[in-house]
């Protein structure tokens, strides 16, 4: 779908300078049109105010029978037909007509019918109401009128006529007046408005894009250096991860070396101290044969503390055979993850006559050798503990692969204890030794025990560790 797309995209700035464009020009739209209208408002009720004045200062005084009755007397006809054709103001005016209360006309300067109410014009109404009224539109009834004054476009005003020294309202007055000039001068005026506006609105538009524009580039060179400081921070997470990598790496040569330090330190213990007890026991033995030959110098006590020698000297030789054997470690690069597993039960099994219950699950067939080595020493260590703490319990191990980690968990039904009071055993290889030992390998180390409940050791071992299975 991407290939229909556009292939121009605006930017913030962009899609800004071109919003507020169309909200200026919608906003220069309403308020021209509406300083256009108030300008004809303005023009429609300055020519009312000026033919109310005509009203009140000349037409007034020849309605004055209005008060008395309905009808005009034949003088105040007169008066009125010598003020709209004889007077250069009342020759402007296209239609006059005069209106009692009752909304009847009492006078028409068009050959209209008199004395005939016409339909109820608001206008009309607010004018015998007291208050002028104007707008531009057609003559009321100009169906009847000639056509200089049925044209439309007309000036329509309703002045109200009042008594003589009173405010009471008598009749009304309605003029007409030709629009076309009114127009013209409303036309210029709203062309001057209409510049007026649209040059505000420019001097707007420009001032707004100009400080968009500025704000615009202070953003994009802010976004650049933003961009500079994340490809930074993005090379220095590279490195601190190849230094994480370097280090999980070293940790995991570590655990390696220190078990090719054991493995030379079992090895001069085997060729070592154990040659010499097994070299001294041959001795003591051809001692013994000699005493107890005919004619030796043999006797009892000598006979007794020969055999103690011998009991103590066989059973320190089987002592530090079986302490070299659980810290000499076999040679686990060419073991499969489950043959280590098993071989560390077989040697368990060997020391202690126990036989825990080994479940290895999908497991792959090599991992790293410090990972290997660390299930190997996790597993001997907790096996060890159970066998020291928990004698005749049921001891199972459990392994298998869990995404990136090898899950190792032993567990016995033994008493239990609690974690927070013998995590911090330094005395000998413990908890907190297996627990160094898994975290060193960036791994995850977990007990869940407590009195009577038995103890589980959960322990997960990284498959890459920054080395070869070698």
């Amino acid at each position: 779908m991407d290939r229909w797309r556009p292939s121009w995209r605006l930017n913030l700035a962009q899609q800004f300078l071109l919003g507020s464009l169309i909200v200026l020009i919608v906003a220069m739209a309403g308020v021209g049109a509406w300083v256009a209208r108030q300008i004809e408002d303005g023009v429609v009720q300055r020519s009312a105010a000026t033919t109310a004045l005509y009203v009140d200062s000349l037409v007034a005084p020849a309605l004055q029978d209005l008060a008395t009755g309905p009808e005009l007397s034949q003088a105040s006809r007169d008066r009125l037909r010598w003020l709209f054709e004889d007077t250069p103001l009342g020759r402007e005016i296209l239609l006059f007509r005069v209106w009692d209360r009752d909304g009847r006309t009492v006078f028409s300067s068009a050959p209209e019918p008199i004395g005939q109410p016409l339909p109820p014009d608001p206008d009309l109404l607010e004018a015998l109401d007291g208050r002028v009224a104007a707008a531009i539109g057609d003559a009321e009834g100009g169906e009847a009128l000639s056509d200089k004054v049925a044209r439309g476009n007309l000036l329509e005003i309703y002045s109200p006529v009042r008594g003589r020294g009173t405010n009471d309202v008598i009749g009304a007055a309605e003029f007409y007046y030709a629009a076309d000039d009114l127009r013209g001068d409303i036309a210029d005026a709203s062309r001057q408005s209409w510049l007026v506006v649209g040059g505000a609105t420019l001097i707007i538009y420009l001032l707004l894009a100009a400080f968009v524009r500025r704000a615009s580039d202070t953003i994009e060179g802010q976004q650049r250096a933003l961009g500079a400081q994340v490809t930074t921070l993005t090379e220095l997470l590279a490195q601190n991860e190849e230094l994480h990598q370097r280090a999980r790496g070293a940790a995991a040569r570590t655990v390696a070396l220190n078990e090719r330090f054991l493995r030379r330190f079992s090895s001069e213990l085997h060729d070592g101290p154990a040659q010499d007890i097994s070299l001294a026991l041959l001795r003591l033995d051809n001692v013994a044969a000699h005493c107890a030959a005919p004619g030796g110098n043999g006797s009892q006590p000598v006979d007794d503390d020969l055999g103690l020698i011998q009991s103590s000297l066989r059973r320190a030789l089987q002592e530090l055979r079986s302490t070299s054997g659980g810290i000499l470690l076999p040679q686990l690069g060419a073991l499969t993850v489950a043959g280590t597993i098993e071989h560390v039960a077989r040697g368990h099994r060997r020391r202690t006559g126990d036989i825990p219950e080994v479940q290895i699950g999908n497991v792959p067939e090599q991992a790293p050798l410090a990972t290997k080595i660390a299930a190997y020493r996790i597993i001997q260590e907790a096996l060890a503990n159970a066998a020291r703490h928990a004698p005749g319990a049921a001891v199972s191990v459990a392994v298998e692969a869990s995404g990136a980690f090898l899950r190792v968990v032993v567990r016995d039904d033994g008493p239990g204890f609690d974690p927070g009071q013998r995590g911090d055993d330094s005395e000998r290889l413990g908890l907190v030794g297996i627990r160094e030992r898994v975290e060193s390998l960036g791994g995850r180390f977990r007990i869940e025990s407590a009195p009577g409940q038995g103890t589980r050791i959960t322990a997960e071992l990284p498959l890459t560790t920054g080395e070869g299975h070698d």
